[in-house]
């Protein structure tokens, strides 16, 4: 039997780290879908014209790609590009997790295995113990790697050289990471929720490789309630097919998205059931903020991190969350969303 490692990944479930021979069958559609190039990856722009600067000049000097911090909400592709800067740079990668190492051996072993040009991928950087931590900064900024051999006082200090790497950091909490180690990424990229107009582009390049027949406003519809992310969208894609396939004639029209979207409580604004579990907690047992976040992880019994990880930056970014010094408060847009009446007693000091 494989050896498992269990952690969590961007969306707050269980990742397990297996052989890839290993990957369900949902998995490797999973990696089907995602672009192998640059030119295959949609959205993020400015980013991805940078990256690919520093990627050609890179090959062009005979060096290694500096490395590489990505910061942003989950599931915008992280993992994906550094993937395609491995594939690009004509490299292997090796992929790991900050909560993953657990003892400085472990990166140690990780980044002696590694030769020359080769890219290390650390998910959630900013989960790092900081003695794992100390060993980066120097195999980082001078490809070495200091280890203590013995205990006591006989133990000593013993240097050792490392290949060139890219190491490539991602992270959903950039203020998280120390400031000695984001100083030693020379490229850092931040990672913006995409545009109704991207995500619809990648549903339909999506359903083309699942071999999905899908209308513009099947795709158009579906897109709109993904959150503006693309792991969500490919997810609700795989979803709306199976209602399509079992209860209409395969086909994914704008009826057919919409009542199965409606079916899986995905509203318009792609709200779940723990986004509107949150809001109308705050507007009901808190009179619609301010509140601490300690305190709506108690209410609804979410973890502390997986609210300000996955769930707050996107109902920020939509206008239905504000984050004060004093805590959370609701917004009016949120208010005649869900259809609670706003009165000024609800929200002291917006009126």
């Amino acid at each position: 039997m494989a050896k498992k490692k269990i952690t969590t990944n961007e969306d707050g479930e269980e990742n397990r780290l297996v052989d890839a021979g290993n990957t369900t069958e949902e998995q490797q559609i999973e990696l089907s879908l995602r672009p192998q190039y640059l030119r295959e990856y949609i959205g993020q722009k400015k980013v991805k014209d940078n990256l690919s600067i520093f990627i050609k000049a890179a090959i062009a000097r005979g060096e290694s790609l500096d490395h590489v911090l990505l910061n942003g909400p989950p599931g915008l592709g992280k993992t994906t590009l550094s993937q395609i800067v491995a594939r690009e740079m004509g490299a292997k990668i090796q992929v790991t997790a900050g909560p993953v190492i657990e003892k400085p051996g472990d990166l140690a072993a990780m980044l002696t295995n590694l030769e020359e040009g080769d890219v290390l991928f650390i998910d959630e950087i900013h989960r790092l113990h900081p003695a794992i931590e100390e060993i980066l900064y120097p195999a980082m900024e001078d490809f070495e790697l200091d280890l203590i051999i013995g205990q006591g006082p006989s133990a000593r200090s013993v240097k050792l050289d490392l290949p060139r790497f890219t190491l490539i950091g991602a992270t959903t909490r950039a203020g998280l990471i120390t400031a000695p180690l984001r100083g030693r990424f020379g490229i850092n990229f931040h990672l913006d929720f995409y545009p109704i107009e991207d995500l619809e582009v990648i549903v339909l390049r999506s359903a083309d490789i699942l071999k999905v027949e899908i209308e513009q406003a099947g795709a158009n519809a579906i897109a709109r309630r993904s959150r503006g992310t693309p792991r969500i969208v490919n997810r609700l894609l795989r979803r709306v097919r199976d209602f399509a396939e079992v209860e209409y004639d395969g086909r994914i029209t704008l009826e057919v998205a919409t009542d199965a979207l409606n079916r899986m409580e995905v509203d318009r604004y792609g709200l779940d059931e723990v986004d509107r579990k949150l809001l109308t907690t705050i507007i009901e047992k808190f009179n619609g903020g301010p509140v601490g976040v300690s305190t709506i992880s108690a209410a609804i019994q979410e973890e502390k991190d997986a609210i300000e990880e996955i769930y707050e930056p996107y109902l920020i970014q939509i206008g239905f969350l504000n984050r004060t010094p004093r805590g959370r408060v609701v917004t009016p847009a949120a208010y005649q969303h869900l259809g609670f009446a706003l009165r000024d007693e609800n929200q002291p000091g917006l009126f």
